[in-house]
């Protein structure tokens, strides 16, 4: 069986963050504490460089930063929702939801896939509703792992 794109422990429930950066630190912590990524110092690198060309903020208030790494051992996605929102550069104002995905160095186009699955599935206002509305992480977990596994 193969590794779950997201599990619990990748998602921030209410975070706390006043910045794109506070985000992206956060959850590539998490992602780093459970095993995905081997430096997150790196891997936080990397974010920045590829925000560094082009906003990842969708309409709708949502957030995708996302970047090959190095540092990525298991392609992974990271959540938080972010009550207060952060800018990530969306036209119609800042993110609630981050969604940061993280792919190896060497994973061909992994991560476009996963971008590909998750914002078709972004564009939908149930999706990202129920999203808002799980109370924890396991549940969000569950909802994002079901949009991008099908």
């Amino acid at each position: 069986m193969s590794v779950p794109l997201i599990t619990a422990d990748l998602v921030a429930v209410d975070l706390a963050a006043n910045t794109k950066d506070d985000v992206i630190t956060a959850l590539a912590d998490l992602l780093a504490k459970a095993g995905r990524v081997s430096d997150a110092a790196q891997f936080i690198a990397d974010v920045r460089t590829r925000e560094a060309t082009t906003a990842t903020g969708m309409p709708g208030g949502i957030g995708l930063p996302h970047a090959k790494s190095e540092a990525v051992i298991e392609p992974s996605l990271a959540v938080a929702k972010v009550p207060n929102g952060v800018d990530f550069g969306a036209p119609d104002g800042p993110a609630t939801l981050v969604f940061l995905i993280a792919a190896p160095a060497g994973g061909a186009s992994e991560h476009l896939k996963i971008l590909a699955k998750l914002a078709r599935n972004l564009v939908h206002e149930d999706f990202k509703n129920s999203l808002r509305n799980a109370t924890d992480a396991a549940s969000v977990a569950d909802i994002v792992n079901e949009a991008v596994s099908s």
